[in-house]
Order: structure tokens, then C-alpha cells, then sequence
């Protein structure tokens, strides 16, 4: 969570910016994330050297050992005067990004294996990186508060970009957000990702799909040893029995897709203080047709996991749609032309969890129609959890739901979860609730985990239904023929029983009566006023 002191630094520095002549909120955030990308590779290269330092072995460096390359090292270069600071960035600092993961002999850096070599995806989106910022003045307060941000703790990173992204809201450009981390959480623990799956998100924009369940594997799997609690209370979970599938996590298993190169910035520098430094982070839409030439291998029965938020709003030129999903669903809607894509990702067996605008679940249209009866009969649609209408707020106030399936065979029964309360106030302010009844999401995770243990032991559909059968309660599961019998209708009200209750009511004279006693008591007491007068 943000506190109120760093906000107030950011929009601070955010009308510096404005002040000084930078006015585009993107331009904006782009600028303030070189100088995170750069503070965060230096704190890279401390971990190293304190690694190496443990353990005795040789450091993976980022910088060279020179002179010149450790002047590229934020400690050594962030106190500099505002007009060294500038000539030095423009000069030494950025260009160096654009040559992270080239191999040079002479410096040691850039071979098969290392840091460098590692991030050197990240090299070729920083190939157009500029300072833009002129003002001196400006540019040693951004500094200063880069420097000053608590990078450290858990996702802080991720919390102080949904505010910035929240400007670039607010200034009408690309509507983009952050998925909010509880949810996140929250779809993670419904699918229960492990150490071998192969991950991908194909929006990613900063990566916390990818970044959370990082740290969910880092939470699962940690010995007693390896979990350790800190002055304040608060547990670090290490991941030390992640080490057998070190190689995979850091090379194979995580895989982000977006056309942003400032999010793709974002999401890789995300990964890299999640220690993933070879994340498959690439610059793509993943609907359009160029994913055949580009990811041939990822465009069909790749992944185990998909895990997504992807854009709601929108259409496509057909022309440029990716021809296999027409094949699937034929629209020009980026929400259903996703769920296609992702189907089509996924291997046979895998799992996804997404995020879809309520239209999805219920649309008249024949392509609605059309996936919707793909995901029923063709594929294991499992579960549906309907989220509250705010979840969204201050971005969007869109209705949406978690849409949970597997690939391949076809659905026998489709589990509902109508979910009221996610632990904060649903309206812009997003102020946190506590008490009985403000947060579903523990409620949800659970229910989930008690149908999924029913149905991998192969019970009997009579032991469901006992279990899930009662449609007034929050979670119920409703036959897939009920379902196509209702033109693939999911959406939860269909399915949902509300039971009303009888409310009574005195007799109409009898609160007439009270009403005219009160009446006179009133105008008593007016005559009793009047007569002290």
C-alpha cells in the first residue's frame, strides 16, 4: 500500500514535470521508469555482491569493473549536480541499457548464463530510451524520489505505477490499469500454479499476474528454515525448495505479451526484483495475425497456465486478427477474441483463470453464443466467480466475473460463486472494510478448493449436489445441460435462487392513530412555547 507521504512525492514530482515542460502523463511515467530501471539494477548488482560475498563465489556482475562502468551504478551517480546528472544519463546511463545482453570479452559481461546475457530482452526495448526531462531542477527531484522509494518491499513498485497509470486514466489515454493485487491473488490460489507449469499472460501490462505467482511459488514452497519473520512480525518466504526448478523458473516458466513498451519496461524490471531475471517478456498483440511469424511455437497448445486481465473495450480489423481465432469465434470483440486466443494458447489440459467483462456471460450474439458453447462442450468450463461491480473503481465501474476453465473434454457441471464484498468500499475511494462480511475472497478460495477436492476424487454427482446443490447459498453449481438448455447463458443471476422474505407490517389505522397522538403532543408543547412568551 501506498502511503499518503509517497503520494503526495509523486504528484509533487508530477507537477515538477508539468512545470518543466513535460505535460504528456505518459512521457511522464515513461521518464520516471528509466530511472527506477536504473536504481533497480544496481540493486541487482548488491544482491550479487552480497551473494557472493556468502557464499564465495565469483559475482554475476551488471557493470563493469572499470572505472567508467561503475560510475553506471545509481549509488555512484544519483547525488551528481543537475547538469552532470543530465549529460551523464543522456550520454553513459541510457545507452548502456540498450546494450544490456551484448557479450563483451574485454569487460566479462554478456555470456551464455549470466545477469547481463539474462537481461538482455530488456536491452532491446530500451534501444529508443531518451532523456527527455530538460529541466535540471526537475530532474535531481525525480532522482531524489526515485532514490527515496521503498523498492524493497513487496510490490510497492506495482502500487506506485497503478498510480501513476492512474493519471493516464484521468488524462484519457489508453485506460489502462492495474488488475488490484487481491484479486490477483485470489485467481492464483483458484488455479494453484506449480513449479513445472509453463506461465503466460497475453496483456500483460506490468506483469503482477506473473510477479504474484512468483511469490505465491516463493510462499508454497518454503521449508520452515527457509521462512523468516523480520523486527516487525512481518514473513519473508525465501523459496529455498524452488531450487530443483531454479533453471525452468528463471528461463521457461514465465512469459508476458503486450505492444507497450513502456509496460513492457515495466513488467520486465517487475520480474527481475521478483528474481526471474529471464523472463519471456516480448513486444506483441496477441491477437494479431503477426503472432504465426513471431511466437509460432506459443501461439497454440504451448502453455499450462494462462492467467489474464486482458482489454475489455475495443474491436479489431479483421484484417489483421490472428485467422485461427476467426476460426473459433467470429467477431471483432477484443473480449471474446481473447478467450479464443487463450483457449488456442493453453495445451490440452491446461488451465486458465480470467477476467471477463458480465457481456461475455450473457451476450445475445452469435459470437457470444458461439464461444460460450465452445467453452461448455468442447472444453471443462469449471467455475464462474462473480465479481461486484466496483472492483474496478476509480478505473472502470464495468461489471466482471473470473471465468475458470480447462482445456479439452467437455463440462459436466459449472460451480457459481457470487461474490458481494472483496475487502474494500466499491465505490472510487477503495477505502479498506473490516467486520463480518466485507471480504468473500477467503470465503471463495475455499469453497473452490472444498468442489475441486470432490470432484478429483471422483464423487458422486448425488454428493455435489449436497454439497453444492442449494442455488440460494453463494456458491452452487448448475448442470452444463441446464446450462445449454438457457442458449450457454452464465451469467449468475440466471442460476441464482433468492429467497424473500415475508415482511409485516402494522394496520394502516393503527399508524394513523400513532401519527395523530404525535401530532397533538407537538402542538402542546407549540402552545405551552407560546404562552412563556
Amino acid at each position: 500500500m501506498l502511503t499518503g507521504q509517497l503520494r503526495n512525492d509523486i504528484d509533487k514530482l508530477w507537477e515538477k514535470f508539468w512545470t518543466g515542460g513535460i505535460t504528456n502523463p505518459l512521457t511522464v511515467i515513461e521518464q520516471i521508469s528509466y530511472l527506477m530501471f536504473a536504481r533497480m539494477l544496481d540493486m541487482q548488482e548488491e544482491m550479487a555482491e552480497r551473494k557472493g560475498t556468502q557464499t564465495g563465489k565469483p559475482v554475476d556482475r551488471l557493470f563493469p569493473e572499470t572505472t567508467e562502468g561503475q560510475l553506471l551504478r545509481w549509488k555512484n551517480f544519483h547525488h551528481m549536480s543537475g547538469k552532470e546528472l543530465h549529460r551523464h544519463l543522456k550520454n553513459n546511463v541510457y545507452p548502456y541499457f540498450a546494450n544490456l545482453g551484448h557479450h563483451s570479452e574485454e569487460e566479462g559481461l554478456g555470456k551464455e548464463g549470466s545477469a547481463t546475457q539474462a537481461l538482455g530482452h530488456i536491452g532491446e526495448y530500451m534501444q529508443d530510451a531518451d532523456l527527455e526531462i530538460k529541466n535540471e531542477s526537475v530532474l535531481v527531484s525525480a532522482v531524489e524520489m526515485v532514490h527515496n522509494l521503498p523498492l524493497t518491499q513487496s510490490d510497492v513498485k506495482g502500487d506506485i505505477y497503478e498510480y501513476l497509470l492512474s493519471k493516464l486514466t484521468t488524462a484519457g489515454i489508453n485506460g489502462q490499469f492495474r488488475t488490484p493485487r487481491h484479486i490477483i491473488d485470489a485467481m492464483i490460489e483458484l488455479i494453484d500454479p506449480q513449479p513445472t507449469d509453463v506461465i503466460c499472460d497475453p496483456a500483460c501490462g506490468t506483469a503482477g499476474f506473473l510477479a504474484r505467482t512468483m511469490e505465491y511459488l516463493n510462499r508454497v514452497h518454503s521449508s520452515e528454515a527457509g521462512t523468516l519473520t523480520d523486527e516487525d512480525g512481518n514473513r519473508h518466504f525465501t523459496g529455498d525448495l524452488l531450487e530443483p526448478y531454479r533453471e525452468h523458473i528463471n528461463k521457461q516458466m514465465f512469459w508476458g505479451f503486450d505492444f507497450d513498451t513502456t509496460m513492457l519496461r515495466v513488467s520486465s524490471m517487475n520480474m527481475m526484483l521478483h528474481g526471474v531475471n529471464g523472463a519471456n517478456i516480448g513486444f506483441l498483440d496477441s491477437l494479431n495475425k503477426s503472432i504465426k511469424e513471431h511466437y509460432p511455437q506459443q501461439e497454440e497448445d504451448f502453455f499450462d497456465v494462462v492467467l489474464a486481465n486482458p482489454p475489455f473495450k475495443g474491436t479489431l480489423d479483421e484484417a489483421n486478427t490472428n485467422p485461427g481465432l476467426l476460426g473459433m469465434v467470429k467477431t471483432k470483440k477484443t473480449e471474446l477474441l481473447f478467450v479464443a486466443h487463450i483457449l488456442r494458447a493453453l495445451k490440452l489440459g491446461g488451465r486458465a483463470a480470467v477476467i471477463v467483462p458480465d457481456g461475455v456471460l450473457f451476450g445475445s450474439s452469435n459470437a457470444h453464443q458461439q464461444l460460450r458453447k465452445e467453452l461448455v462442450e468442447n472444453n471443462q468450463l469449471e467455475g464462474i466467480v462473480s465479481l461486484p461491480s466496483g472492483v474496478f473503481k476509480p478505473y472502470a465501474g464495468v461489471s466482471t466475473a473470473i471465468l475458470i476453465f480447462t482445456k479439452g473434454g467437455s463440462t459436466e457441471r459449472v460451480w457459481f460463486y457470487d461474490l458481494h464484498a472483496d475487502g474494500l468500499s466499491l465505490d472510487d475511494k477503495r477505502t479498506p472494510l473490516k467486520g463480518e462480511g466485507s471480504n468473500d475472497l477467503p470465503d471463495a478460495v475455499a469453497k473452490w478448493k472444498q468442489y475441486r477436492a470432490l470432484v478429483e476424487v471422483n464423487a458422486s454427482a448425488e454428493d455435489i449436489e449436497r454439497a453444492f446443490g442449494d442455488k440460494t447459498q453463494k456458491a452452487f453449481v448448475v448442470n452444463a445441460s441446464d446450462i445449454a438448455g438457457n442458449k450457454f447463458d452464465l451469467s449468475i443471476n440466471r442460476y441464482k435462487e433468492v429467497v424473500h422474505e415475508e415482511e409485516e407490517y402494522e394496520n394502516p389505522k393503527v399508524i394513523l392513530r400513532r401519527l395523530k397522538g404525535l401530532e397533538h403532543e407537538i402542538l402542546a408543547g407549540l402552545d405551552e412555547l407560546e404562552g412563556m412568551l
